[in-house]
């Protein structure tokens, strides 16, 4: 009995020092599971079930992400003091500790997105009150209800940027920001906002961005928040914007309305920086043209604005509700995907820094270009997808145009275009006017002069690079359609018999060109002169869709990358046409859809090595009327195809000679069975004398 409390010592030292090699060994693979870079210890994706404990003390940032904590303990972070940065997402965190931050003066940035926080906000809630020099806080993800996060954000003042984003939050009131009065950033994305409560944002007099993108809002009426430089209420209901009729100076830069239900151009500031308008698919239009009024007063809206006992009527003019907006700064504008069947006159005019405008996906059906509509400061106009059939060029105002780059007139009903209008654009380098029934100057002899013009011409336009002419019903180019370009990008496709089989109407522009496209244009075995040999700059063709039986000639030097052969009618793969220098340069060949015959493949093995066959997987062989996959073709020559090795005479002589054979058989079996009735009936017939 004397002894045993020395066992018993000796035991306890044992199972410690075990305990320490454990711990240490563990220590080591823990550092060895983190990277450690200048102060950043990364340990995301360890499987942690804890914080590390052997980490640098002196580390600044700590990446915990996608680690199963659950708990975030009030000892876990004691040992590092000197945190600025920590990272917690997808830690499946439901609970963090009340004092789990004491001692961490210097955390600035905290990320807590997608935890299921809201298990144990409380308890959260008063964690963060230790955070006194807090500035991100990020609880997306954490299915936070506005009360949550009210109670969340209490006493957190220092805070500069807030994300709540992907949460249950469903109505804002005055007190779920109550003073975050140094808050820039607020992120309220996807959530169930349906109402803001008047002075919600009150208080936020730094706030700079905020974010309402797919909520449930039905409407935005008398915005106030002059601060403001960037606000996104993308993809909610809204029906209204009308910004505040007071002519304070607001500070909005960007704005973002698309994916709405706006029936009407928004009411903006009447004194605004706004630079970026964004109204993407809703369903507004300008109505004034459309309406018949007997009186002005039918052209006006009145909205009633309660707020508590504050009853405020607003009125609107809804035909002219862009007159008073200050648009001189604006220079991006998206109306894309709306019900705008025309342009007020001066619309445009008031826009004298505009430089982007969209405009496609609409009910154009005329558009009037004059002095300064479009203003002169234009680059990019689209008005692709609407049912334009006349644009009208103003007579007499040169270079209303001067600064366009880029025109899009695709998809409309348009038979031409005034006379000058790609010349008075100078610095123009892209156009679009594919699936427009146009013809091209020159015309074919026979046709000028007969009518009005309606020919569009591109002769001449020395800054045109990219010009796409696709389903517009062209038909046979002359030699000197494209005389005086220097076009880099052509696309010919689905016109039928656009080329004629030669490729003379583009030489022109060979040695500028670098894509070309004719697909769906007619080329099939007799058009012998489809020579690209003097493409020397040519690096994507593409060819598919016609009726091609033969590889086009190449020859020279030629710099071609892309080639695609689909849905021709080669019979043979191309390895035997195509020139060393071809073979050298192409990266990318195209080939599936063809009816090749499988004992015509030989070598395709060497094809493959020399070029990256894109859809090797796709491209089909035709043996004995099945049809086989290129790659599951036996090594060697097919079974079915050595018949067409030997000798054919001997192999017709094998096939005939017996059924000759057959034949005279027949024939002496007949003779002799009817032989003595064929006789008596001839003699019959003819009266011959015959003994018996």
């Amino acid at each position: 009995m004397e002894l045993l409390p020395l066992w018993l010592c000796l035991g306890f030292h044992f199972l410690t020092a075990e305990w320490r090699t454990r711990s240490a060994v563990a220590t080591a693979a823990c550092q060895r599971c983190c990277k450690l870079v200048d102060g950043v210890a990364d340990c995301r994706e360890q499987n942690l079930a804890a914080v590390p404990s052997n980490l640098p003390p002196y580390s600044q940032t700590l990446i915990l992400d996608a680690n199963p904590l659950k708990t975030l303990w009030n000892h876990s972070l004691q040992l590092y003091p000197l945190l600025e940065n920590l990272s917690l997402h997808s830690c499946r965190l439901e609970r963090i500790g009340r004092e789990a931050f004491l001692g961490q003066a210097r955390l600035r940035s905290l990320a807590l997105p997608d935890n299921s926080l809201s298990e144990s906000y409380k308890e959260t809630a008063a964690a963060f009150h230790s955070l006194r020099a807090l500035q991100r806080l990020d609880l997306s993800g954490n299915s936070l209800t506005e009360d949550m996060a009210a109670l969340m954000l209490q006493n957190l003042s220092s805070l500069e940027s807030v994300s709540l984003a992907r949460n249950t939050i469903m109505r804002l009131d005055d007190s779920i920001f109550e003073g975050l009065g140094h808050l820039q950033e607020l992120d309220l994305q996807r959530n169930y906002i349906f109402e803001i409560e008047g002075g919600a944002f009150e208080g936020l007099t730094g706030l700079r961005h905020l974010n309402l993108a797919y909520n449930n809002l039905p409407c935005i009426v008398d915005f106030s928040l002059t601060q403001l430089q960037s606000l996104n209420v993308s993809y909610n209901n809204l029906e209204w914007f009308l910004a505040s009729g007071e002519e304070a100076a607001f500070e909005l830069e960007v704005l973002d309305l698309s994916h709405n239900q706006l029936l009407f151009f928004p009411l903006l500031p009447q004194s605004s920086k706004l630079h970026t308008l964004l109204l993407r698919d809703n369903n507004m239009g300008f109505y004034k043209d459309l309406y018949n009024t007997s009186s002005p007063k039918e052209m006006v809206a009145q909205f009633l604005l309660v707020d508590g006992n504050i009853t405020n009527i607003t009125t609107v003019n809804l035909w002219e509700e862009f007159d008073f907006s200050d648009l001189a700064d604006l220079r991006f504008l998206d109306l894309s995907q709306n019900q705008f069947q025309y342009m007020p006159d001066g619309f445009l005019r008031k826009m004298s820094s505009l430089s982007h405008l969209n405009l496609n996906q609409n009910c154009l059906m005329t558009l009037h270009i004059g002095e300064h509509e479009p203003p002169g400061a234009l680059m990019e106009l689209d008005l692709s997808q609407n049912q334009l059939s006349e644009l009208r060029l103003t007579p007499g105002i040169p270079g209303c145009l001067r600064s366009l780059r880029s025109f899009n007139l695709s998809s409309n009903q348009l038979l031409s275009v005034p006379t000058g209008l790609f010349a008075d654009a100078g610095n123009i380098t892209t156009v679009d006017m594919s699936h427009n029934q146009i013809s091209l100057c020159p015309q074919p002899a026979g046709l000028d002069g007969v009518g009005p013009p309606s020919c569009v011409d591109f002769r001449n336009v020395a800054s045109l690079r990219s010009l796409s002419l696709e389903g517009c019903g062209l038909g046979t180019l002359q030699d000197c359609s494209f005389q005086g370009t220097a076009l880099t990008h052509l696309d010919l496709s689905g016109n039928w018999g656009v080329l004629n089989g030669s490729t003379t109407p583009l030489q022109n522009i060979a040695l500028t060109l670098q894509a070309l496209s004719l697909r769906d244009v007619g080329l099939s075995a007799s058009f012998t002169e489809l020579d690209f040999s003097g493409f020397r700059n040519l690096r994507d063709l593409d060819l598919s869709g016609n009726s091609l039986t033969s590889f086009p000639r190449f020859r020279g030097s030629l710099a071609l990358q892309t080639l695609d052969l689909r849905r021709n009618s080669l019979t043979a793969l191309p390895q035997g046409a195509m020139p060393v220098q071809l073979m050298t340069s192409l990266r990318t060949i195209y080939l599936s859809q063809n009816p090749y015959d499988c004992c015509r493949v030989e070598g395709w093995g060497a094809l493959q090595s020399l070029h990256t066959i894109s859809d090797l997987a796709m491209i089909t062989c035709n043996l004995s009327s099945r049809v086989i996959r290129l790659v599951d073709l036996p090594r060697g020559t097919p079974q079915d195809c050595k018949w067409e090795r030997v000798n054919m005479d001997l192999l017709y002589l094998v096939l005939i000679l017996p059924s000759c054979l057959t034949l005279l058989v027949a024939c002496t079996i007949t003779f002799f069975t009817f032989k003595k009735p064929l006789l008596q009936v001839i003699k019959s017939r003819c009266h011959w004398s015959s003994i018996y």
